[in-house]
């Protein structure tokens, strides 16, 4: 049986999906202001595990990862590197994407970006 901590009640508890055999995983994704960094991996990892490890158990699941590709950090290193956005960001986005393949980290079923939605 899986336990998963439940920071609302501060507790361990038997995880049981909402619909059965099924999971859907929302996990905020990097923000591509710069290079990736241990902080991003970790994260990338934590969630990945878990994701194979529902699978294993059975369940099919659906992951999804977003990207912050607009926000104020990466407005200021644009105009800090005197580039326009988009640059920065594809670039940094694609060297998040080529770390992530190297530790073995799969890609989320989707992953939207966040000025495809704002």
């Amino acid at each position: 049986m899986l336990k998963i901590y439940n920071t609302l009640t501060r507790k361990k508890e038997a995880f049981k999906p909402i619909k059965k055999d099924e999971v859907r995983m929302y996990v905020c994704g990097p923000t591509v202001n710069d290079v990736p960094h241990l902080g991003h991996a970790r994260q990338q990892v934590t969630f990945d595990i878990l994701r194979k490890y529902l699978k294993y158990l059975g369940y099919k699941v659906k992951f999804v990862s977003n990207i912050t590709d607009i926000e104020d950090k990466i407005i200021n290193k644009a105009r800090e590197l005197g580039e326009d956005i988009k640059t920065l960001t594809t670039r940094n986005l694609k060297a998040h994407l080529e770390d992530y393949k190297k530790i073995g980290v799969e890609k989320p079923d989707v992953q939207p970006k966040a000025t495809e939605y704002v």
